[in-house]
């Protein structure tokens, strides 16, 4: 045995700044103003340091005393580049025995926060006794400049160690075989550069304010999110922010989704489109928090110092509308797009997440919506929208979460009031859940009258946990992350956040369809696990992809379109564009079976295109790399398997292509990673005979050629015999 490192002991994190400087670390800064508890954009926690470069080549700088380095491995830290981005600056460590510093240009800031991990070794300072400073500084020789640094890390060499595991997954290309829509892979308010990147096909305008897009003034009352303001659109031409996500849509072959505002308030605008608030300081006094940046009397609607509820005036700064007015929108969209059949608009959302409306819009609606408002909302409004184009797809009813699939506005509000003593809508109604009886009394309906005004029965669903729904990328988070796609589609699974029941729900949603309203489709039209910037956010995103194509969702859209530098983006990438040529996951979904879901799952699917059988592989281990076997049954392979993989490293790369040994295909993924396996030209042995394209009958041998497969045939002992197919000569 040799002799033990002593100064390589294993050492935990080092926190330099989380909220405020730690560990004695201190402000030595230069050329710069440097604010420690800055709160106009934050990480995690409540502050973040505000650095504002005063003449060029300042610096962030921060000191400590002497480090001995050999117990760390790594400085991280998150920074933005504010309103603009674009900050050119390097990194670099101090130790003054080194003097020969190791500075690290970082790519231009960007807009949105973004981790930077540099090795110690990247700055010269590995292994080293006396390591007591490190500056970012600009690089530009441009003054007033102004970025933000939060949680900075100096990295233990305590973490884990990496190990490596065997895991078996097995692939039936006859078990569970059905078509994948293509409706899943959809997104939100992308621009049509990012859609057509992503080959993504639909594109949804939704969410809160969406509830309050007035199209006549081209304005948004941005309700709870901003401080319930009136706000002007860029443009005052009538329906501009829709048709131009419409046209941004279209340019990229998607089809956009239009949410239609059913709660009968619209935003109005003062003079020259001035803004309009509707708790204004001026009207109803102090409030707790005020949108003091732009528009300083437009408060939260909560009374300072009391902490209630402010009653206000809705007419301040909305008015009262109804379908009507919606239709002469309908009516504007086919006219300037023409109809559903004809290029137009094909897909309408009815509103958005109704049983919060007396949160998000109180200012408006206080009172929670019942039952009946919203089922006469949406037979009002789908009739109005199919009146004017009979041919719509409408989407419905977008409720947020678990207490509003379950409970309806009303019982959400009274209970709120009532200590959750009783929820009444919910007594007078059977007892029945929300959703059920919603989809019920569309039914009853369409039964009664001879139209469907719902075609896909459609719901929201997120995390039900902050950290996970966040930027937190703690072990604790990353692997409950891991655990929660699970509450998509596991019969078993009890959600682990506060809900504490057993969710699975697109087994509940097709349930409910079966029961209350069978024919309708499903969707599920806002999702996000979180952690966009990460690669434990990017597995999560595979995951459900993955999920919605094997449980047979009919329709996805993501909230929203992560930045196309993120992992998450191209996570998203890997299924429908992995090689930059438009090359798809799969459209026929075939069983992929692995031992854990919560550490490394797996999809399979076949390309109808082309036959090839595409296999995706999600490792999301922390801590192990897998050595798989992907054994394969009821599969030809033609070729050797080309390999596609996105690591933490933040690009997808081809690798070598891989053999298999026989029916197995053998490979090492790393941790927290997504793997796809392209399999060209693979041969799928189909349920029952195809027809006959060349026939010879011979001591009971039929030969024939697979689709797809010209120039080999296959022959095969009896109609029924699904096991022993073999390829035989052409000639044969």
């Amino acid at each position: 045995m040799g002799a033990m490192c002593l100064r390589c002991a294993a050492q935990p994190d080092m926190p330099i700044y989380t909220d405020s400087l730690q560990n004695s670390w201190d402000n030595w800064s230069w050329s710069a103003t440097v604010d420690f508890n800055g709160t106009a954009r934050v990480h995690s926690g409540s502050k973040s340091i505000s650095v504002t470069i005063t003449s060029g080549n300042g610096a962030l700088s921060l000191h400590h005393a002497n480090i001995d380095t050999s117990s760390y491995t790594n400085l991280t830290f998150w920074i933005h580049g504010g309103t603009s981005g674009g900050q050119l600056l390097k990194v670099y460590a101090e130790a003054p025995v080194n003097t020969g510093r190791t500075p690290v240009s970082l790519s231009p800031l960007t807009t949105s926060w973004q981790q930077i991990t540099l090795s110690l070794a990247s700055l010269g300072v590995t292994n080293h006794l006396d390591f007591g400073r490190f500056n970012i500084q600009d690089r530009s020789g441009a003054a007033a400049q102004t970025f933000y640094v939060d949680d900075i890390t100096l990295v233990g060499n305590g973490a884990p160690p990496v190990t490596n595991i065997a895991v078996a997954v097995a692939v039936d290309a006859q078990v569970n075989r059905h078509a994948i829509s293509p409706l899943i892979y959809g997104t939100a308010f992308a621009l049509s550069g990012d859609l057509n990147d992503l080959n993504f096909v639909l594109n949804r305008s939704g969410g809160n304010s969406e509830t309050r897009y007035n199209w006549l003034l081209n304005a948004h009352n941005h309700a709870n999110d901003w401080y319930f303001e009136s706000l002007a659109d860029s443009s005052a031409t009538p329906g501009a922010s829709a048709d131009d996500h419409i046209a941004q849509s279209k340019a990229a072959g998607a089809e956009p989704l239009i949410s239609i505002p059913m709660i009968g308030w619209m935003p109005k605008l003062g003079a020259n489109r001035g803004k309009l608030a509707s708790f204004s300081t001026n009207i109803y006094g102090p409030q707790t928090a005020t949108d003091w940046e732009w528009m300083a009397n437009a408060g939260n609607g909560i009374s300072s110092p009391s902490g209630t509820n402010i009653v206000n005036d809705p007419n301040d700064a909305n008015f009262l509308t109804n379908s009507d007015f919606q239709q002469a929108w309908v009516q504007h969209l086919t006219n300037r797009w023409g109809m559903s059949t004809n290029g137009g608009v094909r897909y309408y959302i009815m509103d958005n997440e109704h049983s919060i409306w007396h949160s998000t819009h109180r200012d408006v609606h206080p009172i929670g919506a019942t039952m009946e408002e919203i089922r006469d909302k949406m037979i009002e409004y789908g009739s109005m929208v199919k009146s004017n184009d009979p041919n719509v797809t409408v989407l419905g009813p977008e409720e947020f979460g678990w207490s509003g699939y379950i409970y309806s506005g009303y019982d959400l509000w009274y209970g709120g009031l009532h200590n959750w003593s009783s929820t009444p809508d919910r007594s007078a109604h059977g007892n029945m859940d929300y959703m059920a009886w919603l989809l019920d009394q569309m039914h009853q309906n369409e039964l009664a009258t001879g139209h469907r005004i719902l075609d896909y029965f459609t719901l929201h669903c997120y995390p039900e946990d902050d950290n996970v729904a966040g930027t937190d990328v703690s072990t604790s988070t990353q692997l409950l992350r891991n655990r929660l796609t699970r509450k998509f589609w596991d019969t078993t699974y009890v959600d682990e956040t506060w809900v504490n029941q057993v969710i699975k729900l697109i087994p509940r949603m097709k349930s409910w369809v079966s029961t209350y309203y069978p024919g309708i489709k499903t969707g599920i039209t806002e999702y996000n696990w979180g952690a966009e910037n990460h690669i434990n956010g990017a597995t999560a995103q595979a995951d459900i992809l993955g999920i919605f194509g094997r449980e047979g969702l009919d329709l996805a859209t993501r909230w929203t379109t992560p930045a196309a530098s993120t992992p998450t983006y191209k996570a998203m990438k890997l299924y429908r564009n992995y090689d930059g040529n438009k090359s798809t996951f799969g459209d026929t979904s075939v069983s992929a079976a692995a031992p854990d879901p919560n550490n490394l799952t797996a999809y399979a699917a076949v390309r109808s295109s082309d036959g090839a059988l595409t296999v995706m592989v999600i490792n999301k281990h922390l801590t192990a790399s897998a050595t798989l076997s992907i054994n394969l049954t009821n599969f030809v392979a033609a070729g050797t398997a080309q390999v596609w993989q996105l690591t933490s490293g933040n690009t997808i790369n081809q690798l070598t292509d891989v053999a298999l040994s026989g029916s197995t295909l053998n490979a090492v993924v790393p941790l927290q990673s997504v793997t796809l396996f392209v399999l060209p030209g693979a041969a799928v042995l189909p349920p029952t005979p195809p027809a006959l394209s060349a026939t010879s009958k011979s001591q009971g041998l039929f030969a024939f050629t697979l689709t797809g497969q010209a120039g080999t045939n296959y022959i095969i002992q009896s109609s029924s015999d699904l096991v022993n197919w073999q390829p035989i000569s052409t000639n044969t």
